[in-house]
């Protein structure tokens, strides 16, 4: 039978919902707040406990709080996730045809690179080739803007990747339908978009898990077929 959802769950799920997504400090301190608000039992280390009973009420609504990984430095986040629509549907309310294709296309560009990342300039140019409705450069700039400030997307000195938010969200949907390029991480086993990967066999590793994982080795090895590890390893500094 499933945990009593309290006051405090229901606080925890509304202040999610709120933002979207939370890195794990601030869903810790979440955790804390709402238990100490509705004078509920707490514990620090009692987080996952907390968020499985409110997903235990959630399967019956199709939704559920997932935990991710930021690809830029390894930090967990969650996410309230909607399974019961695919993601690019669930997406359709909010945007216009021409917007979703834009996203798509800019999708199709970052899976495909070798780095994770699209150029400003590559995502611009795609924008007058539209087939739903061409759009001019400053038209399709003002819509990366809105991905980025909707969490979808995230950019770096004019380069875009997914964001934490969008890989969690979309993770089955981007194995589903890029099965011949999309891979998991080898160490952490969920989807890596920003990775290295083995020369010899093929595997590919997120980068914090790369600095973590042969942070305590002498001689970095492949984990899988144990053949050297030709890549350069990320700094152990974030």
């Amino acid at each position: 039978m499933a945990a009593q959802m309290t006051d405090a769950h229901r606080r925890f799920l509304q202040v999610l919902m709120s933002h979207g997504i939370m890195e794990g400090s601030e869903a810790r301190k979440l955790h804390r707040r709402c238990c100490e608000i509705h004078k509920v039992y707490y514990a620090h280390d009692k987080l996952d406990d907390f968020i499985s009973t409110i997903n235990s009420h959630l399967q019956p609504l199709f939704m559920q709080i997932r935990k991710g990984m930021s690809e830029g430095d390894g930090r967990a986040h969650y996410a309230l996730v909607n399974l019961a629509e695919t993601e690019i549907t669930k997406m359709a309310s909010d945007y216009t045809e021409s917007e979703l294709e834009l996203f798509r296309k800019t999708m199709d560009l970052i899976i495909l690179s070798e780095n994770g990342f699209a150029s400003s300039t590559d995502i611009l140019n795609l924008a007058d080739q539209l087939k739903t409705k061409k759009m001019k450069k400053k038209e399709a700039e003002q819509v990366l803007k809105v991905f980025v400030e909707d969490k979808w997307l995230s950019e770096r000195n004019g380069e875009y990747t997914l964001h934490t938010r969008c890989i969690i969200e979309m993770e089955q949907y981007i194995l589903s339908n890029y099965q011949d390029v999309a891979r998991k991480c080898n160490i952490c086993h969920s989807l890596a978009i920003q990775s290295q990967v083995c020369e010899s066999c093929g595997i590919g590793m997120h980068l914090p898990c790369v600095r973590k994982y042969f942070r305590a080795q002498t001689e970095p090895r492949c984990p899988q077929c144990n053949d050297f590890w030709s890549c350069d390893i990320p700094g152990t500094k974030q």
